[in-house]
């Protein structure tokens, strides 16, 4: 047998045999589609496991005058809030979305390197398993003991590599696997969102996995002196969980919002160089990751750039163009889409004079929520470093992650709803998802922007406050996280009882989409296309469309 033969069939005719077969085969998969399911799958239970870890912290904090953690408990269980909402949701759900659909935008076969892919999925997973582990036995960040501090510093280099691995495939796809006829200004903007997003992580994780090493060592050492052992690790590693880092993750779910606004309002997409160009500006967020700043602070004094005391124009121009460049330029690039929604929203007539009325599908309430979050998120990020707002230090900081990581899951699960037909060969009905997608918005609100307000009132990062005016922000965190949570398991419930113990019945394309993954069957093949497509243009699928439509009038 030679190294390309299949291996024979030692699993047997028993049920046991062939379900075991079919586990190892899901396991074990090249197929782009599996990859991207699996690791939905588990970054969805990872997203489960952070809203519980929201909802002690919402818990703790109602009375803010007693606690039933100890001061060490209640450390890493903020710690396992932000390892949770950055490692546990927004990058594995980000990721996963973008490693199923990618290919079949692209007009590909496969996608590429997809066992390097595979391989970054397991190196996440197991990852984010340590690092659960190390957390619960008090080994996070400023942990006590040492052999649990030394396994989620590991934990933290192996999630590092595995999403670099993950990155090195996405980008090399979308740069080496389009279809004949797809040059890049004819990439689909989901596409594109995911190839400035895999840029990123092969510029950042590099980065926080050379931040890892350096702290192993002096950790493992005994030195602690160079990196500030188990207390260094915030300082070194936590700009990986703060903002406008984290603003990177939530790329592809711009780019899924791109992409849905011209097939909800029936257009085209007019100067698709400007959406490129905002999806770019926010990916100025990785090189904010590759400085290792926690924070850019601007300190001026009441409502003007203050000059005075001995400071001259150039401190001040210092201490703003840092600022400006990585907390405003991802807000330019966000509202440029935002505008270009705007404008295709406007009402129009169709050729009989008829007038078109939107198109609107549960992915795109989702993708429009999980946007709005995000753009939420990056104001919150660019009032919070103004020193004399008082912000820094308080709960503002939290609820921006909170926006962000709730955000990403909302858009991601926009984009199961809107590929599900090619995904699973199913249709997620519009009446039963559209309550889902306004449950989890209203509890993404609850949950961070009582803290917007609470920050504003001095409430600290942690667990005491003294004022009592404080707490009824605090119960309506509560109330958001716990409305999160049914969010996301009426949905996960919806999912499976839609896909499981039915055949698939979707047709190949039900919502109208403009890209050429709708030209393939529902659910898509192994191969997703059966005969390679040729892109003719940036919306082929909008050109199939209007040709139909002009042979039936011409018919008629």
């Amino acid at each position: 047998m030679t190294t390309i033969d299949s291996s024979p069939d030692v699993a047997g005719d028993s049920a046991f045999g062939r379900r075991l077969a079919a586990d190892a085969a899901w396991l074990t998969a090249s197929d782009h589609k599996k990859i991207g399911r699996l690791f939905i799958g588990a970054g969805l239970l990872g997203l489960l496991a952070t809203i519980l870890a929201n909802l002690l912290i919402a818990i703790e904090r109602v009375d803010g005058g007693s606690a039933a953690f100890d001061s060490d408990s209640w450390t890493q269980l903020i710690g396992s809030q932000r390892v949770g909402l950055v490692f546990g949701t927004a990058l594995p759900l980000a990721a996963g979305l973008a490693i199923a659909v990618v290919p079949l935008q692209l007009g590909a076969r496969a996608l590429a390197f997809p066992r390097l892919a595979a391989v970054g999925m397991y190196m996440w997973l197991g990852g984010f398993i340590l690092s659960i582990v190390s957390l619960v036995d008090n080994g996070g960040f400023g942990g006590g003991n040492s052999d649990m501090v030394d396994l989620f510093l590991a934990a933290l280099g192996l999630m590092a590599l595995g999403f670099t691995a993950v990155g090195v495939s996405l980008v090399t796809s979308v740069l080496t696997t389009r279809a004949p006829g797809m040059t890049m200004r004819r990439v689909p903007f989901f596409a594109f969102s995911a190839l400035v997003f895999g840029i990123g992580l092969v510029l950042v994780m590099p980065v926080l996995f050379g931040a890892v090493i350096y702290l192993f060592v002096d950790h493992r050492s005994g030195a602690r002196e160079a990196f500030g052992g188990n207390e260094g690790i915030v300082t070194w590693t936590g700009w990986i969980f703060t903002q406008p880092t984290t603003f990177l993750f939530a790329i592809p779910v711009l780019g899924l919002f791109a992409e849905l606004v011209p097939v909800t309002f029936r257009k085209r997409t007019p100067m698709r160089g400007l959406v490129f160009a905002g999806l770019g500006l926010v990916g100025v967020s990785a090189l904010a990751a590759v400085t290792q700043q926690l924070r850019f602070d601007v300190p001026w004094r009441g409502s003007q750039l203050y000059i005075g005391d001995g400071e001259d124009a150039t401190t001040k121009l210092g201490d703003v163009a840092p600022w400006a460049f990585f907390h405003l330029l991802p807000l330019l690039g966000a509202a440029i889409l935002f505008l270009m929604m705007l404008f295709l929203a406007k009402p129009t007539k169709n050729e009989d004079g008829e007038s078109m009325l939107p198109n609107a599908t549960g992915g795109f309430l989702f993708a429009l929520f999980g946007f709005g979050m995000v753009f939420v998120a990056m104001v919150g990020s660019a009032i919070e470093p103004i020193v004399d707002l008082g912000l820094i230090g308080t709960v503002f900081g939290e609820a921006s992650l909170v926006y962000v990581g709730y955000g990403v899951a909302l858009g991601v699960l926009g984009g199961i709803v809107y590929w599900a037909p090619k995904l699973w060969g199913h249709t997620l009905e519009m009446k039963k998802v559209a309550p889902l997608a306004l449950l989890g918005v209203a509890g993404t609100v609850f949950a961070a922007f009582p803290q917007y307000i609470a920050g504003f009132l001095d409430q600290p990062a942690g667990l005491a406050y003294d004022d009592g005016d404080l707490q009824i922000w605090n119960v309506l965190v509560l109330v958001g996280h716990g409305l999160m949570a049914l969010a996301v398991l009426g949905f996960i419930g919806l999912l499976i009882a839609t896909v499981v113990g039915s055949d698939p019945d979707a047709v190949d394309d039900p919502f109208g989409g403009h890209t050429i993954e709708w030209a393939t069957t529902s659910p898509a093949p192994t191969s997703n296309f059966v005969d390679v497509p040729t892109i003719t243009s940036a919306e082929p699928m909008l050109d199939l469309q209007s040709a139909n439509q002009e042979s039936a009038r011409s018919a008629s």
